[in-house]
């Protein structure tokens, strides 16, 4: 699976710059390449598509961030730590979608902060209503000021 293959849509973030109504920011990732590999990389050895639990997001960092630089947005299973998906996004623009979703998250309760929604050509094949999103520097180490972290949870 390449990069190339998927494409990010982002909605319901400008209110968090205006003061506006508070929605949910929710991403759509479409993927237009070939279906199996992501269907596998998406399913479970039990057969079944990963839960939300089972699926961890984060963006890494490709320079620091002062230089307006890009990142790598990542879908991983969280229980083997292998990548299910990779796609480069500016850093600028996720950071304000995590800044959006934090908004968010001071008013919506247990329900998610964000929604994840991974398409197959055009197609809905997952959703994930999510509560974390971890930033790294392009050393790896975490970014915790940057990241979306509920409180009580310990990395």
């Amino acid at each position: 699976m390449r990069r190339e293959h998927f494409t990010l849509d982002v909605t319901n973030i400008d209110w968090a710059e205006t003061d506006g109504e508070p929605k949910k920011p929710s991403v759509a990732i479409d993927f237009t390449g070939p279906e199996a590999m992501l269907c596998e990389r998406l399913t479970g050895p039990d057969g079944d598509v990963l839960e939300a639990s089972e699926t961890d997001t984060a963006l890494r960092l490709q320079g620091p961030l002062e230089d307006d630089t890009a990142g790598v947005v990542s879908v991983t299973n969280r229980i083997t730590g292998e990548f299910i998906l990779e796609l480069n996004e500016d850093a600028t623009d996720v950071l304000q979608f995590i800044r959006a979703a934090r908004r968010y998250g001071e008013t919506a309760g247990d329900e998610g902060q964000y929604r994840v929604e991974i398409t197959l050509d055009g197609e809905p094949f997952v959703s994930y209503d999510k509560r974390t999103f971890l930033v790294y520097d392009d050393e790896g180490s975490l970014l915790r000021q940057h990241s979306l972290i509920p409180s009580g949870v310990e990395l």
